[in-house]
């Protein structure tokens, strides 16, 4: 039994490692693209959106042609640190990172977008600097955004199925996830277990949506 759970709680620790990780990213960037004058948002923006438009099999193609061996940053990591990207749970977190950070930043930056400039203006005539206005003044005003993005992130992570399967295959216990092991079991037409992993996932994506949708019911009550 413990080994048919496997595959869910790599899922589920892929999905909060890389959830955590899009927060320290993903806040950031949407905050510079919200904000910043500089041109180069106007290439980062799509640059950031290309996974929502992009197959799977493209994005999970160039992480591998990336991190291979045979180039610079592949080299790199695997000689000084032993770590191999192909084929890996890092492999996949890195894939995940990619894929789901869109879900993180456009969320956040509509919220930032949508914040009043006039309470950014008085946080500053008070005498707050740029990083105490974020901190206390605007983030906590944006909850819903910032709850938006994190939900999708997660759930988006654990729908993930091309580009795990492109970057980390199907090894069990260390790439194999619910998503590629419902494909897995399909294909050897074992469809008690694929609908075991199936229903597990529906449900929990179930309440992780509706979860959301009521915080979001609340969050504008109160703001």
């Amino acid at each position: 039994m413990l080994n048919d759970l496997q595959p869910l709680f790599l899922t589920f620790e892929l999905a909060a490692i890389t959830t955590l990780i899009l927060v320290v990213l993903g806040i950031p960037l949407a905050y510079w693209i919200a904000f910043s004058k500089s041109k180069l948002k106007y290439i980062v923006e799509p640059l950031v959106s290309m996974p929502l438009v992009l197959p799977p099999t493209v994005l999970g193609f160039y992480i591998l042609l990336a991190f291979s061996p045979k180039y610079f940053l592949g080299h790199y990591l695997e000689s000084t640190f032993d770590i191999r990207i192909a084929f890996s749970f890092v492999g996949l977190v890195i894939g995940s990172v990619f894929f789901s950070l869109p879900f993180m930043v456009n969320p956040i930056k509509s919220g930032f977008e949508n914040f009043p400039v006039s309470l950014i203006e008085a946080s500053y005539v008070l005498g707050k600097s740029k990083w105490e206005t974020l901190i206390k003044v605007i983030l906590p005003n944006i909850k819903p955004a910032l709850f938006a993005g994190f939900v999708m992130a997660f759930a988006h992570t654990i729908g993930e199925f091309g580009v795990v399967l492109m970057v980390g295959g199907n090894i069990p216990g260390e790439t194999r996830v619910a998503s590629i092991a419902i494909f897995s079991e399909v294909e050897a037409l074992n469809y008690d277990k694929a609908n075991f992993y199936s229903l597990i996932l529906v449900a929990i994506s179930f309440c992780i949506l509706f979860g959301f949708y009521y915080f979001n019911r609340k969050s504008v009550k109160i703001f």
